[in-house]
């Protein structure tokens, strides 16, 4: 297989995976309770509204370092919406926290009429999203968000990949004026960027280059990616890795420029299949530069109650998912290689 380097465009800035003892792990949603602190100190305009649960989605702590600036209101996730559309309307900057599956699982209705339709500036944090909120079962993990939140106009939809980028992402969904949506996790994961880590709404990043297979994803999952390609670095596949955390408006540039390189794609996101980030991937390279894709996620099923890890796995969306999904890609290329098949099970 054609080879490259090793590390992207920004590969400098991220941290060595390769020794898992030595990798921090912390929960994205920490990453968001404290880009909400500096968010409120800096600006007075950014309030916080929770739906009776500041501990879990990180506000509490928003709560006691600016108590003028939150709200609780219980639990009354469409009321929590038209509140802040109204503050909002006023010049207040309000973030609006919940379980994605309430927020904006239960109150999409109102997503769309107060925030979308009239362009209120009003921030979803849409906390313990995917399989991985673990024993919550299938009631609390939302893995259809992204698609109802992507189609909706105006919505801008950010999917950070670790905690560090997390707390960048509020900082920076707090300058940017637009309706967003901000989801995050419960569960600690991997934190693979650093504080010098570049980033900006609406910018893709090249975590790894290859010309072989391109895996575009998101959230949590790109630690996954990364590992997976670090893996098959080994057999002579060589794969373009890119965190692709702005579902919407997504970096056309980069994905079409990534298709190009490498001529087939894999999209990776804790979600399903079925209108997700790799689906408006496919939107995107169907228009402007179609070729073979494959697609890592939920596979069209409720999640269920279980282990985090052992449900990242059962959903197929493991490093050896993503692993067998690039051996797949890789043998719909044109000109494939022999590397395509597997030398052991994966």
């Amino acid at each position: 297989m054609a080879s490259s380097a090793r590390n992207g465009a920004i590969g400098m800035h991220l941290v060595d995976i390769s020794d898992v003892n030595a990798l921090k792990s912390v929960p994205t949603r920490n990453g968001f309770g404290e880009g909400l602190i500096e968010a409120g100190k800096s600006n007075r305009n950014v309030i916080g509204i929770c739906a009776d649960l500041a501990e879990s989605t990180r506000m509490e702590g928003f709560k006691k370092a600016c108590p003028d600036q939150y709200i609780a209101i219980g639990v009354a996730e469409q009321l929590l919406v038209a509140m802040a559309a109204g503050l909002a309307s006023a010049g207040k900057i309000p973030f609006i926290a919940s379980y994605a599956m309430f927020n904006p699982g239960r109150s999409w209705e109102q997503v769309r009429t107060t925030m979308a339709l009239n362009e209120t500036n009003v921030k979803i944090a849409g906390a313990h999203a995917g399989v991985s909120v673990g024993p919550d079962g299938a009631t609390h993990q939302a893995i259809e968000d992204i698609a109802i939140m992507r189609v909706l106009p105006h919505m801008i939809v950010v999917v950070p990949c670790d905690s560090a980028q997390t707390k960048k992402a509020t900082l920076a969904v707090a300058q940017k004026w637009g309706p967003t949506y901000l989801r995050f996790a419960r569960e600690k994961s991997p934190v693979i960027t650093t504080e010098e880590t570049p980033f900006e709404i609406g910018k893709a990043q090249t975590f790894r280059t290859g010309s072989d297979v391109a895996i575009i994803a998101c959230g949590i999952l790109v630690y996954n990616a990364l590992v997976a390609a670090q893996e098959l670095a080994g057999d002579g596949i060589e794969c373009t890795v890119i965190n692709n955390h702005t579902v919407k408006p997504m970096d056309e540039h980069a994905v079409i420029e990534a298709a190009k390189l490498c001529g087939t794609v894999v999209t990776v996101e804790e979600h399903q299949q079925h209108g997700g980030m790799g689906s408006r991937v496919a939107e995107i390279l169907a228009q402007h530069h179609p070729v073979p894709i494959e697609f890592v996620g939920v596979r069209d099923q409720f999640g269920q109650s279980g282990d985090p890890g052992e449900l990242i796995e059962h959903y197929g969306m493991g490093t050896s998912a993503i692993k067998t999904a690039v051996r797949r890609a890789l043998r719909r290329k044109p000109g494939s290689h022999a590397l395509a098949e597997p030398n052991t099970a994966e």
